[in-house]
C-alpha cells in the first residue's frame, strides 16, 4: 500500500512590484515515496532586503533536490536539518561575496508526509495549517517579535544567522487529512475562520488554493501571496514498521536440498548453518546469477523477534550502497513464499576460515586489510548504521583480496529508535570494555572491535586475552603485539594499541581517523599511547583513598613517637 495525495499550489504577486514567495513540491514514485515520502515547501523572501526572491528559490530548490540525496536511514528531522544547514551557510556565503545580496533571507515551512506520519521543519513566519474531522489547528508558531509594531519583524529564518533555529515537530496522519502552508500575505488578512471555510470548502486542493489567493486578495492583502494545499487520500506503509508487518505473514521455509527450488531460485548448496541462521548458494533460473540465500533455522520459524531481526538485516542492507559490503537482490514481498532475501556472490572465505586453514597475515597485509576494513566501515556509520559484531568470521576476503563486511543481523540503525536493539549482541572476546558495563553500542565499539580483528589476525592472540560468554572480565593494559610477534612496526603496534584502548576517549574518534593512520603508516607514526599510572588503574574509590591516607598518617606518627 502506498501514499496516496493530491496536491494544488498557487502564487501571485499581488500588489507587490515583484514575486518574493516560492514554493515547490516533490512526489517521488515508488520506493523513494515509501523511504523518504513526499516533500512540499513554501518560503517567503524577507522584503525589503536584496535578494529575497532569490533565498526563497534557492532554499526551496536546494532542499527539494537535496532531502532525496540523503541516506534512506537518516530520520527525516536529522535529514532535513543537514539540507537546511547546508541552504543556510549557502545563503550567507553568497550574502558576503555579493553586496548586492548583502541581507538576503528567508522564512521557510517544510512538510514531509511519508507512510502514516508528517514531519515538519519551520523557521519564520509562514504558516502550516491542518484540517481533521472538521477542526482546524495550526501547527507552527511564527518567530516574530511580541510588540504588536514589531509583528513583521521576523526573529528567525533562513540566512539572517551563522546559527539557524528550527522548529521540527512530527505527529500521525489520517486519511481525509489537509495540510495548507501558507505565507503571511494569504493567512494574515484571512484569519482562521475564513481559512476553515475555504479548506472545507472543495474536494480539490487546487480549487482550494485558487480560493485562498483570490479570497486574500480581496480581503486587501498588501504582500505576495502563495498557498500549497494537499489532500491525503490514502495512507502509505510505515515505512520498516509497516515492512515488518507485512512480511510477518511469510513463514520460515525447510531446510533446503541441493536442486530443491524456492520460488526463482534453485538451491545449489549449503554454505553455512548455525543456530539462527542458514546460508545458501543459490541460482536465478531466468538470469543464471548465483547469489546467496539467507532465511532463518527451521527451529526459529515462530520466533517473532528472530523474524523481525532478519528483516532488519535486509532493509538495512539495502540501503548500504558500497563496494564493502554485499548488495541486496531487489525482491519485492510479493516475489517471495517464504522469509528469506539475496544478496550477492563472491568467491572466497572469511579471514576466520583463513586462520582455520594455518594462514598466516604479514604486517602489510593486515595493514592493507584494516584500510579496507576502515572504508566500509566508515561506509556504515555515515548512514548511521553500527554493525555491532566486527570479527574475522563476519569479514570475507574475494579471490582479488577484496574485503566485504558481511551479517548485518546485528546491526543498529541509530535513527530508528522503534526497532529494538539486541543487548550485547557482540561476540565477547570482540566487544569493548564499556559494553560489559553499559550495554550501549558507538562507533568507538565497532572501532575497538576492528582494532581487536587486526590484532587477532597478526597474533592469533588478543589484546586483553580470551574471553568467555557470561564472563564479567577485568581490563587492565593491552599486551603490546609484539610481545607474540617482534617483527610487527611500531608504527603499527601503535595503532593497534590505541584502537583497543580501555578507554573510549583514548581510542580513534571516526573510522576515517584510523583510516589515515593506516595510510600514512611508518611516515606519519602515531605516538604510543600512555600506560595508565598504577593508581589510575586501581580505581580506588573514596573510602580506601581516605584508608590509605589515614594508614600513611599513623604509620608516620607512630614512626615519630619511636624515633623521640
Amino acid at each position: 500500500m502506498s501514499l496516496k495525495i493530491r496536491v494544488g499550489q498557487s502564487s501571485q504577486t499581488g500588489l507587490r512590484a515583484r514575486n518574493e514567495d516560492y514554493c515547490g513540491v516533490v512526489t517521488p514514485p515508488g520506493e523513494p515515496l515509501t523511504s523518504k515520502g513526499a516533500l512540499l515547501a513554501v518560503a517567503d523572501g524577507v522584503s525589503g532586503n536584496a535578494g529575497g526572491r532569490e533565498a526563497a528559490e534557492m532554499t526551496v530548490r536546494s532542499v527539494l533536490s537535496d532531502y532525496y540525496a540523503t541516506p534512506d536511514t537518516w530520520e527525516v528531522h536529522t535529514a532535513l536539518d543537514k539540507v537546511l544547514t547546508a541552504a543556510n551557510r549557502w545563503l550567507l556565503a553568497q550574502a558576503a561575496a555579493n553586496r548586492d545580496l548583502a541581507g538576503m533571507a528567508t522564512t521557510l515551512s517544510l512538510l514531509v508526509l511519508r507512510g502514516q506520519r508528517y514531519y515538519m521543519a519551520h523557521i519564520g513566519d509562514t504558516r502550516i495549517y491542518r484540517l481533521r474531522n472538521g477542526e482546524l489547528a495550526q501547527l507552527t508558531t511564527d518567530h516574530v517579535w511580541d510588540r504588536p509594531d514589531m509583528r513583521h519583524v521576523l526573529k528567525r529564518a533562513v540566512g539572517l544567522d551563522q546559527h539557524l533555529a528550527v522548529d521540527y515537530a512530527e505527529g500521525a496522519m489520517q486519511a481525509g487529512d489537509v495540510y495548507a502552508l501558507l505565507t503571511d500575505g494569504v493567512w494574515e488578512p484571512l484569519g482562521q475562520k475564513a481559512i476553515h471555510h475555504a479548506l472545507g470548502l472543495y474536494d480539490n486542493p487546487q480549487m482550494v488554493s485558487d480560493h485562498l489567493l483570490r479570497s486574500a486578495l480581496s480581503a486587501g492583502s498588501q504582500d505576495n501571496v502563495t498557498a500549497l494545499v494537499v489532500r491525503v487520500d490514502a495512507l502509505g506503509a510505515d515505512s520498516l514498521s509497516d515492512l515488518l508487518s507485512a512480511a510477518s505473514q511469510l513463514a520460515v521455509p525447510p531446510k533446503f536440498k541441493a536442486g530443491e527450488h524456492i520460488d526463482a531460485f534453485e538451491v545449489q548448496e549449503l554454505l553455512h548453518e548455525s543456530r539462527v541462521s542458514l546460508l545458501y548458494r543459490v541460482r536465478h533460473q531466468q538470469s543464471g546469477q548465483v547469489c546467496v540465500l539467507k532465511t532463518l533455522h527451521p527451529a526459529l520459524a515462530e520466533d517473532h523477534d528472530s523474524m523481525q531481526a532478519l528483516l532488519n538485516e535486509e532493509w538495512l542492507a539495502r540501503r548500504v550502497v558500497s563496494r564493502y559490503v554485499p548488495q541486496v537482490l531487489p525482491l519485492s514481498m510479493e516475489q517471495r513464499t517464504a522469509l528469506y532475501y539475496v544478496m550477492s556472490w563472491h568467491v572466497g572465505a572469511t579471514l576466520q576460515r583463513r586462520l582455520d586453514q594455518g594462514h598466516h597475515y604479514s604486517s602489510s597485509q593486515t595493514a592493507g586489510l584494516g584500510i579496507q576494513l576502515m572504508r566500509g566501515l566508515g561506509a556504515l556509520h555515515r548512514l548511521n548504521i553500527l554493525h555491532r559484531d566486527i570479527k574475522p568470521a563476519n569479514l570475507h576476503l574475494d579471490e582479488s583480496n577484496h574485503l566485504r563486511i558481511l551479517d548485518l543481523g546485528v546491526a543498529l540503525n541509530t535513527g530508528m529508535a522503534h526497532i529494538p536493539a539486541m543487548h550485547n549482541p557482540g561476540t565477547p572476546s570482540f566487544m569493548a570494555p564499556e559494553l560489559f558495563e553499559e550495554p550501549t553500542a558507538s562507533v568507538a565499539t565497532d572501532l575497538y572491535a576492528a582494532g581487536v580483528t587486526l590484532y587477532h589476525l597478526l597474533t592469533r592472540r588478543y589484546p586483553y586475552g580470551e574471553i568467555e560468554p557470561f564472563q564479567h572480565p577485568r581490563f587492565g593494559e593491552p599486551v603490546p603485539p609484539t610481545r607474540y610477534r617482534p617483527d610487527i612496526p611500531h608504527w603499527l603496534e601503535n595503532i593497534l594499541l590505541k584502537a583497543v584502548a580501555r578507554e573510549p576517549a583514548a581510542r580513534f574518534e571516526t573510522a576515517e581517523e584510523l583510516l589515515l593512520a593506516l595510510e600514512q603508516g611508518e611516515l606519519k607514526p602515531i605516538l604510543p599511547p600512555q600506560r595508565t599510572p598504577l593508581i589510575a588503574r586501581a580505581r580506588l574509590i573514596k573510602w580506601q583513598w581516605i584508608a590509605l591516607l589515614s594508614t600513611v598518617v599513623n604509620v608516620l606518627l607512630i614512626y615519630l613517637l619511636l624515633v623521640s
